[in-house]
């Protein structure tokens, strides 16, 4: 059994008391300040087999693009080689890109999804 009560715990957001010269306490609040996350963009990847009518399938389906968007997408991954289909924290990324990887694997497709830190 325990015999003291616990202790608590010393608050990291004030400063430590300072005197002035009528020996009052004065306290002072200091701002927090967290980074945002770091985000990832989601990369699809150029390659000379898969269809372009599945490409856009995939990025209506599992990044909520709009078929106009989706085709300008797919017809910017097969110009310049890849496309940015999203930008996500690093677990939503990994998952959109594990999501694509089986969609194409069960449909026989050899393409590539990988995510990037954005910079």
């Amino acid at each position: 059994m325990a015999t003291q009560n616990p202790k608590k715990p010393p608050n990291p957001a004030v400063s430590p008391p300072s005197v002035s010269n009528d020996e009052s306490v004065v306290l002072e609040r200091r701002a927090q300040r967290t980074e945002p996350p770091q985000m990832f963009q989601v990369v699809l990847l150029n390659d000379d087999f898969t269809p372009m009518e599945f490409v856009v399938h995939v990025i209506q389906e599992f990044f909520s693009k709009d078929r106009e968007t989706a085709t300008q997408i797919m017809l910017k991954i097969h110009l310049e080689g890849k496309g940015i289909c999203g930008v996500y924290s690093r677990d939503v990324a990994s998952t959109k890109v594990d999501q694509v990887l089986q969609a194409a694997r069960a449909a026989g497709h050899p393409l590539q999804c990988v995510s990037e830190p954005v910079e």
